[in-house]
């Protein structure tokens, strides 16, 4: 944090992850899934990432998309992916698990702290869900969790600000929707000094014959032939107007 403040970025391929640390990144967040707010990725993808870049990254463990309620066997899958993403060199661990009435379930976060130990731990957005932030926020802090990703409890960091700045003056970093266009506010109008984005732009195939009557996942999935990657002109943007504030 030599500027004052830490961008991190979120990926989900190694070139978004080359581009995310030539714009100005200070940490990478890797992801699959982004379409579903992000799961585990491959420890394939780890292994590359940490070969190419420099700056820390951080590995999402969610075995699926959807709510943050897991069973017996998730939170295996969960442990096991820990164990993998600190053996292939994670530089720290993002995840979340509520219980079924909105709240921070205490026992399973304390027990995937414990193997995420000693790396440094974030709880993603699953706060974004939670039934009382601000009872949440002490909790996670007696647990030990070093950061939050919040949107506020809202749509976007903009639409849930004034809750951010109340959050951010413990451990949150705000999340969701920042773009060129709101972070300035966003920043302004927290103390956050930390801020996290995808600053993504679509990028055309490079396939030339095209099927256009399969999709691969659902209908409501990515299209095949449009890649979303890391923007080195937005992350540099980003980066310029958080050092003009912060």
């Amino acid at each position: 944090m030599d500027d004052g403040f830490l961008m991190e970025v979120c990926v989900d391929s190694v070139e978004s992850a080359v581009n995310a640390e030539r714009g100005g990144a200070g940490r990478i967040e890797l992801c699959a899934g982004l379409v579903e707010g992000g799961t585990t990725p491959s420890m394939g993808l780890l292994q590359v990432v940490k070969q190419c870049v420099r700056v820390p990254v951080f590995v999402m463990i969610r075995p699926r998309g959807g709510d943050f309620l897991y069973s017996d066997r998730e939170v295996e899958v969960m442990k096991a992916d820990i164990r993998l993403a600190k053996l292939h060199g994670a530089d720290g661990l993002v995840f979340g698990a509520l219980t079924e009435d909105g709240r921070i379930d205490t026992e399973l976060c304390t027990a995937l702290l414990a193997v995420c130990r000693p790396l440094p731990v974030t709880f993603h957005r699953a706060f974004d869900m939670v039934h009382d932030p601000v009872v949440a926020l002490e909790t996670l802090i007696s647990l030990g969790f070093e950061r939050v990703l919040t949107s506020g409890c809202d749509s976007s960091a903009l639409e849930g600000l004034s809750l951010i700045k109340r959050l951010a003056e413990q451990v949150s970093a705000p999340w969701g929707g920042i773009t060129e266009r709101n972070l300035q506010r966003i920043l302004e109008g927290s103390t956050a000094s930390e801020f996290h984005c995808s600053a993504r732009s679509a990028r055309d195939s490079g396939m030339k014959f095209r099927n256009p009557n399969v999709t691969m996942g659902a209908s409501f999935s990515a299209p095949e032939y449009s890649i979303k990657v890391a923007d080195v002109a937005k992350v540099r943007t980003l980066n310029a107007i958080a050092k003009n504030i912060l």
